[in-house]
Parts: structure tokens; C-alpha cells; sequence
């Protein structure tokens, strides 16, 4: 099925300088394009300022409003930051007219769900990047765009190649790219809507307006193939934002972070690639009072690349930094790139669920205890007991070490130090007298480096069930029991 969705940025000016210009706590922001007003945000225009203005009666009627420059560069950013996330959809991905995006998304729709789900999820993106934005669906690209593009509120999906003229045959011939130049003439003529410029004798309209204009009619209506010039992932990832104006509160930086994770979401999944850590680098003053930058560095329990599962992570620790100084500006570096690991095959669920499941557990209880608190095993290579049994971050690389053999009987938990046992009708006893069920298994070791030991380890049972892990001590002038360990 071919099927196109355009991405039209409503107010790229806007978005470019500041992603939280929409919400209603935010000052009175307007862009000027030199002294004219060329968008203005909405406590602005409660206030009276709207597009047209010039900036001396603007800046009289609001004072409070803060007049920035346009920054084209920075919209040309938010456009290839914004074509970036979309990567996450499809391949198919061009720049269209205008500031907007069109994604050729026909061989996605059985993997999102259908083009109801997958507009919502564009629509999600799009929104955590801080950007307004119009979406149009049609079988055609221009058809997807002039939907996109109308201003006026209406339908803009549409799934079948004959509904398309009819739905946009009513919108103004100034939607179309190149009739632009040539409006004068075709308002003097009587024709002001795409249906009329569609009736005109075509070899006249070529004379006078040129062959584009009829060629984007005919692409317009599926009736000449569309030509787009792909848009290429970078090698590399970076990216990086400078902030309009500070933020003192560190959980305020997921506001800005959103619009970095998106980009790199994007990137992964055009790449194929994985991450196992971000590092999230909070920049602070410059010059005379310059701070070094502020690293948030989050590891991953293994390999991802999905926005929603970095996202979680970055507001978990967020909550708990502390800012040392306000943030100017914040970048996002990937570190560990991995190649994605292939799907599971398997026809049914893992008991217990997958491992992705328990390692986004870990990364859960890292982020809110400390990665410190969260250990996981790391046996070393001894046959002592209390040397072999060692604990490290569990979100940490595993390190070199050995793990015991499978025939060997090991409880779950060692006690910090052994607890030497009663004797109870020449039984030990730990609450009451221990029946043992394996053993011995001699353990004599230790002699090269100072703590030698010859101990025989048995598993005991108590008269409750409970399982223990005791040895008698042979080491000692008169042997006697210790508990070592505890079973589940």
C-alpha cells in the first residue's frame, strides 16, 4: 500500500528557540524577522501582540515580552533534528516544502499497528521534541503535504487515491509551491482554488506559469511519479542544545533532554545499532564565572534503543541531582555502540519474562537506589567460601572471575561471618538440633597467602524444614560447628 504522512511544523521559529514556549507558566515570548513580528507565543498573544507587528508597537502594548531575532540556523537544526526522530518509523524519509517532513510509510503499517496508530506516534515524537506540528496521510506525497499545509481545521487523512482530489480540490492556490509566484494573474483570472487551476487547458497554464506547476498538480494526484532525494543518518551521533534562557531545577531538563533521546532513537534505529549508556553533560556558566560541566551518566542493563525506556531512566535520575549551577545548554552522547541482537524466535514467553524485562528491573532500582545498592554476583576464583563469594554493581561489565561447579551444593546467602552453633544431644543445634542430609565436602585451603582453613561442609535441616549450609571447623585444637550460610 503506498501511503505518505507530511510533518508540517506549524511555528518553527518558535519551537527552534525555545521547546517550552507553548506552556502557560512560560514569559511572553515574539520572534522577530528584523522588526517585524514574526510569531509570537501564547502569553504573548494574550497579550496582545500578534504577527505583523512592528516591534515598537508591540513592545508598547506588552513590555513584558521578550523580542528575540530569528535564527534560521537553528530552525534548519530543529528540522534535521525532527527528520532524525523520524527514522524510528521508516527509511523512506525526504524534506518537503516549507519546514516540513514526508515520510513514505507504506511499508510500516503492519509493525505500528496501522496508519491510526502509527499518526499517533508520530504525533507523541513530535510533541516530546518540543515542536507544533500539522499531519497529513495520502497515497501521494504533495497530496499528504497540501493536507498538511491547510490551515484550516478539517480531515487530513486520506487512504484512497480517488477521495484525494476531492478532499483538497477547495483549498487556495497559494498552498502550491510553484503557483506562488504567479497569484497576481490567477486571482486577476478568477481562479483562487486548486480545483480551478485543474480546470484550466494545461498547454495555456504551461505557457504562462511554467512546466512546474503542472508537474506538482500531476504529483499532487498520483498521476506522475514523485522524485525525493532520501535523507542520510550521519555517521556519528551529537547532539546538543543551547538553552534561551537558564534552567535552575534539574527535573526541568527532561523538558529539553526529550527533544536529544527522540533524535537519538531515531538514529539508532536508521543505524540498526544499540546503546548500553548515555551520558547526559549539563553545561553551565562560561567566561569569568565558568563551571565545569555537570555529566549525568546512566548505564543500561543491556543493549536498547527505544526513546520511552532512556527517557525513564533520564527522569529517574534527574529527581535526584542536585544543580550546581544553573544550565545554559545540554548534550547528549552515546556510549557503548552495539549491533541490534536479532529477535527472539522462540513461539512462546520466556517463564518469568525476557531478559530485557529484568535488566530494565535493574535499571529501574539503580536509578532510584544508587547504582551502589543494586549488586549483583561476582564469584572469584577460590575455594574458600567467604574469598569466592564477592558482590559488584549489577549494571556493571561483568568481571573476570569463576563460577562454582554445578555439582556443588551453594547456598544462596552467606553470613557476614560465620555463627559458631551449640551442641544439643551431640548434634549442633541453631534453634533446635540439625539433622544432616549431604556432606562432607572438605574444604583445605588458603595456605599461600595467610588464612589457611580445613573445614567439612554439610547441608543440615532444622525440625521447622529450614535448610543450612554448616561446617565443622578441623582447624581448631577442638573441632567445632559454625553456620555459614542460609538456603532459600
Amino acid at each position: 500500500m503506498q501511503l505518505w504522512i507530511s510533518v508540517y511544523l506549524t511555528q518553527p521559529s518558535l519551537d527552534a528557540l525555545s521547546p517550552s514556549w507553548q506552556d502557560e507558566a512560560a514569559a511572553p515570548l515574539a520572534v522577530l524577522e528584523r522588526e517585524t513580528v514574526l510569531a509570537v507565543s501564547s502569553a504573548a498573544r494574550r497579550l496582545g501582540v500578534r504577527p505583523g507587528m512592528r516591534k515598537k508597537g508591540a513592545g508598547a502594548i506588552a513590555p513584558q515580552t521578550l523580542f528575540v531575532q530569528r535564527d534560521a540556523a537553528r530552525e534548519r537544526q530543529l528540522l534535521d533534528a525532527a527528520a532524525l526522530a523520524m527514522f524510528q518509523y521508516t527509511p523512506e524519509l525526504a524534506l518537503g516544502p516549507d519546514a516540513s517532513l514526508l515520510l513514505g510509510v507504506g511499508a510500516s503499517l503492519r509493525a505500528f499497528g496501522g496508519p491510526l496508530t502509527l499518526s499517533r506516534r508520530i504525533r507523541r515524537t513530535i510533541a516530546q521534541l518540543g515542536c507544533q506540528a500539522r499531519l497529513g496521510m495520502a497515497p501521494t506525497a504533495l497530496g499528504a503535504w497540501l493536507l498538511a499545509a491547510r490551515p484550516a481545521p478539517g480531515p487530513r487523512r486520506v487512504l484512497r487515491p480517488a477521495a484525494l482530489a476531492r478532499r483538497w480540490a477547495g483549498l487556495p492556490c497559494q498552498l502550491l509551491p510553484p503557483a506562488r509566484a504567479h497569484l497576481v494573474w490567477l486571482d486577476g483570472i478568477g481562479c483562487r482554488t486548486l480545483a480551478d487551476l485543474m480546470r484550466l487547458p494545461r498547454a495555456g497554464l504551461q505557457r504562462r506559469c511554467g512546466a512546474a506547476l503542472l508537474q506538482a498538480l500531476d504529483h499532487a494526484r498520483g498521476q506522475a511519479p514523485e522524485l525525493y532525494e532520501w535523507v542520510r543518518p550521519p555517521l556519528d551521533f551529537s547532539a546538543r542544545l543551547e538553552l534561551l534562557a537558564r534552567i535552575d531545577h534539574a527535573p526541568l531538563v527532561l523538558l529539553v533532554a526529550r527533544r536529544l533521546v527522540q533524535q537519538l532513537a531515531g538514529w539508532l534505529e536508521a543505524v540498526h545499532a544499540s546503546v548500553t549508556a548515555v551520558t547526559l553533560e549539563l553545561e553551565h556558566e562560561r567566561g569569568r564565572h565558568a563551571r565545569p560541566p555537570t555529566p549525568l551518566c546512566i548505564a543500561l542493563a543491556s543493549p536498547g534503543w527505544h526513546a520511552d525506556r532512556l527517557l525513564r531512566l533520564l527522569k529517574e535520575h534527574l529527581e535526584r541531582l542536585v544543580l550546581p549551577a544553573p544550565v545554559i545548554a545540554v548534550a547528549l552522547r552515546a556510549g557503548g555502540i552495539a549491533p541490534r541482537e536479532v529477535p527472539s524466535t522462540r513461539l512462546f514467553a520466556d517463564p518469568g519474562g525476557t531478559p530485557a524485562d529484568r535488566g530494565r528491573l535493574l535499571e529501574l532500582l539503580a536509578a532510584r537506589l544508587g547504582a551502589g545498592r543494586v549488586l549483583g554476583a561476582a564469584p572469584q576464583a577460590d575455594h574458600r567460601p567467604e574469598a569466592a563469594n564477592r558482590w559488584q554493581p549489577a549494571l556493571d561489565p561483568p568481571a573476570a572471575g569463576a563460577d562454582a561447579p554445578e555439582a556443588l551444593d551453594r547456598p544462596l546467602w552467606l553470613l557476614p561471618s560465620p555463627l559458631p552453633l551449640s551442641m544439643r544431644q551431640e548434634r549442633p543445634c541453631y534453634g533446635t538440633p540439625l539433622r544432616l542430609l549431604r556432606g562432607p565436602e572438605r574444604i583445605e585451603n588458603g595456605w599461600w597467602d595467610g588464612a589457611p582453613i580445613a573445614r567439612d561442609y554439610f547441608v543440615a535441616e532444622s525440625e521447622t524444614a529450614i535448610r543450612y549450609w554448616i561446617y565443622l571447623d578441623q582447624a581448631l585444637d577442638e573441632p567445632r560447628w559454625f553456620l555459614h550460610g542460609l538456603y532459600a
